[in-house]
């Protein structure tokens, strides 16, 4: 038996969903997931709406999710949310790579699992130093 190369996900908005649905009950022990939001720049769109977005500063490759909460020597947390076998795009490695040099922790995450992981991993940056 072959392992799976990407794990077994549903589409991104599925799994998006289920990602903000696990931070609403994680808000307890990571009270900062409040401040995590979508970047609602995705989807197909009507061509005027689409001219519309860009106008008004909607850019390709932003990724999905921001936590813009600092962490160690990092500004935020900037997730692409992949599902299945979808792979980033080439302006969605630019972005990746450019808030990286910026001072964020940015990451893809296939499946909300692997993206709760990412968050939890982030936000414990700089507590042992704070125990």
């Amino acid at each position: 038996m072959s392992k799976r190369k990407y794990p077994l996900t549903a589409n991104e908005g599925v799994e998006q969903a289920a990602l903000f649905h696990w931070a609403a009950l994680q808000q307890n022990v990571y009270p900062e997931l409040e401040w995590m939001y979508h970047i609602p720049n995705g989807g197909s769109r009507h061509r005027l709406e689409a001219y519309n977005l860009k106008k008004q500063g909607v850019k390709s490759g932003v990724p999905d999710i921001c936590l813009p909460v600092a962490r160690g020597e990092y500004h935020g947390l900037y997730i692409e949310l992949k599902a299945h076998n979808n792979t980033p795009t080439e302006n969605q490695k630019k972005w990746l790579a450019g808030l990286k040099k910026n001072g964020y922790y940015s990451v893809i995450c296939w499946g909300w699992e692997q993206a709760a992981e990412a968050i939890k991993q982030y936000l414990s940056i700089g507590m042992e130093e704070a125990r």
